[in-house]
């Protein structure tokens, strides 16, 4: 069976994009931290996926396959202050959909992306902020192929590329892939920050 091909996302993606990343992190304990409730998870999850695509997709950095069933968020470095970190997944601070939360869910929120941020590194990097397939598309190694095409960018800026993960097993998964653990968070999540050095 041929590989369908790889593209960059573009904003008519976005209902496709949202289904998958809601559909992927049913089970993922980040996303179950920030939305714990059975009833409203659909809706504030796919409030949180929104905000990152819309962030990102004018910046080339949104990498999708198969119509929206597997997909890579990247944030790119370009345009960053000299030494300050890419923004953590959850940071977005001031969003207007933000004001779709209730008060203790984007406590959660910007409390878990202060926490990841303050652990990033300060150096240029590529951030693989979101990394997920459908679960009706798995195991056809969709999302490799889309997290290669950012690694393929960050080698060619000549920079390491950062991820994070709170699935114990995802990081050996991720080592056997060429990342590296280099710090790790014990709250609010047990979340581990990983490196893949520039090629």
């Amino acid at each position: 069976m041929t590989t369908p091909e790889i593209t960059l996302a573009t904003p008519t993606d976005r209902d496709a994009v949202l289904a998958t990343l809601v559909a992927a992190f049913v089970k993922d304990p980040i996303l179950r931290h920030l939305f714990p409730d059975e009833d409203t998870y659909p809706q504030y999850a796919a409030v949180f996926f929104g905000d990152l695509f819309d962030k990102r997709v004018h910046r080339s950095s949104i990498w999708t396959i198969g119509g929206g069933a597997s997909v890579a968020i990247w944030e790119p470095p370009a345009g960053q202050p000299a030494g300050q970190p890419a923004e953590p997944p959850a940071a977005g601070h001031g969003s207007p959909e933000e004001a779709r939360y209730p008060a203790d869910v984007l406590a959660r929120v910007r409390g878990y992306g202060e926490a990841v941020h303050a652990a990033l590194p300060t150096y240029p990097f590529w951030y693989l902020g979101v990394l997920g397939t459908h679960p009706d598309s798995a195991g056809r190694g969709w999302g490799r192929a889309v997290m290669r095409a950012g690694l393929a960018r960050a080698a060619a800026d000549g920079l390491p590329a950062i991820l994070e993960t709170s699935y114990p097993a995802n990081v050996e998964l991720y080592r056997r892939a060429g990342w590296e653990v280099v710090t790790s968070l014990s709250e609010p999540v047990p979340t581990w920050i990983m490196q893949q050095p520039p090629r």
